[in-house]
C-alpha cells in the first residue's frame, strides 16, 4: 500500500506564499504612478483640448497634434509634464483605493466553497470600487486639471501652483476645503461609466472576434478586444469627462460660478461649441488609455516578481 502524505509533511499541500494585501495595494498604486510618468503629456493635451473654445471663444487648438506642438513651442519640454505631481498623487489615491475596495468586496462576496461572484456582481463591485476611488482621488484630480490648464492663460491670470501639495493647500485656504471635491459627482460618474463600458465592451468584442473565425483565444485576440473596448469606453465617457474638467477648472465670476451644475456644462458646450465638442480631446484620451493600462500591468508584474525573489524565495 502506498504511503499517504500528511497535509503538512514536506510541504506537499502547503499553500504557496504570496505577498500581503497591503503590498499588493502599494504595488498597484506604484504601477499606476509609473505608467503616468509616460502618459502625462497625453493627459495634458486632453485637458487643454477640452478647455479650448470654452465660453464661445475661438478654439485655441485645431487638433490634438496642433495642441501638442503649440505647447512644446510655447512652454518647452517641461511644459508637457506640467501637473505630473498631481497625476502621480491621483494614481496613488485613486488606484490604491480602487484596488483595496475591489479586493475586499470580491473576497466578501465569494462563496464559502470558493465560488467567485457572477459577471453582474463583479461589474457592480468594479463600479463601486471605481466610484469610491474616484471620490478619494478628486482633490488630486482638481489640482491636476488646474495645473495642466494654467499654461493656456495669460500670465496675470495663472494660478501658479508650484506642485500638487501647494495646489491643495492654496485651494483649501483661498476657496475652502469643499472646493477640493468640486466635480466629485461627474468624476465618480466617469469612473462608473468607464468600469461598466470596459467590462461589457471587452467581453462582447472578444466574443465577436472569436465568432468571426479569424481569431483564436490568444494575446492578439485580447489586444484587439482591448483596443475595441478602449474605443467604446472613450466614446461613452468623454461627455462626462468634459463636464468634470470644466467644473473643476471654473472660476467665480462676480461671486457666481461659471456653471451651475453638470447639466449646465453640457447645455452650454452643445449650444456654443457644437454637439461634437463633447468629444474634444478624444484622440489623446484614447491614445492614453491603452499604454497606461499596458504599462501599469508591466510595472506591476515586475514589482511582484522582484518581491517574490527577495522576500518569498526559499
Amino acid at each position: 500500500m502506498a504511503a499517504t502524505t500528511s497535509p503538512g509533511a514536506g510541504g506537499v499541500d502547503a499553500k504557496p506564499r504570496t505577498s500581503p494585501k497591503s503590498v499588493k495595494f502599494l504595488f498597484g498604486g506604484l504601477a499606476g504612478m509609473g505608467a503616468t510618468v509616460f502618459v502625462q503629456p497625453l493627459d495634458l493635451v486632453k485637458n487643454r483640448m477640452q478647455l479650448s473654445g470654452e465660453g464661445a471663444k475661438t478654439r485655441e487648438y485645431k487638433t490634438s497634434f496642433h495642441a501638442l506642438t503649440s505647447i512644446l513651442r510655447a512652454e518647452g519640454l517641461r511644459g508637457i509634464y506640467t501637473g505630473l505631481s498631481a497625476g502621480l498623487l491621483r494614481q496613488a489615491t485613486y488606484t490604491t483605493t480602487r484596488l483595496g475596495i475591489y479586493t475586499v468586496l470580491f473576497e466578501r462576496l465569494t462563496g464559502a466553497d470558493g465560488t467567485p461572484p457572477g459577471f453582474l456582481l463583479k461589474a457592480l463591485i468594479g463600479m463601486t470600487a471605481g466610484a469610491t476611488g474616484a471620490f478619494v482621488g478628486t482633490p488630486a484630480e482638481v489640482a491636476l486639471i488646474r495645473m495642466t490648464a494654467d499654461g493656456r492663460l495669460p500670465p496675470d491670470q495663472r494660478r501658479g501652483y508650484k506642485n500638487v501639495f501647494n495646489a491643495l493647500i492654496r485651494i483649501a485656504r483661498e476657496e475652502g476645503v469643499p472646493t477640493l471635491w468640486r466635480g466629485c459627482i461627474p468624476t465618480m460618474a466617469r469612473a462608473v461609466v468607464v468600469n461598466a463600458a470596459q467590462l461589457a465592451s471587452y467581453s462582447q468584442s472578444k466574443q465577436f472576434l472569436l465568432d468571426s473565425g479569424y481569431f483564436s483565444d490568444n494575446i492578439l485576440c485580447h489586444f484587439c478586444a482591448s483596443m475595441i473596448s478602449g474605443l467604446v469606453t472613450t466614446a461613452a465617457s468623454m461627455p462626462v469627462d468634459i463636464v468634470k474638467t470644466r467644473i473643476q477648472n471654473m472660476r467665480m465670476i462676480d461671486g457666481k460660478p461659471e456653471y451651475k451644475n453638470g447639466l449646465d456644462v453640457l447645455v452650454k458646450v452643445v449650444r456654443y461649441e457644437g454637439f461634437f465638442s463633447l468629444w474634444k480631446g478624444f484622440t489623446p484620451y484614447y491614445a492614453r488609455l491603452g499604454p497606461h493600462t499596458v504599462l501599469t500591468f508591466i510595472f506591476l508584474e515586475q514589482m511582484n516578481k522582484a518581491y517574490k525573489r527577495v522576500f518569498l524565495s526559499g
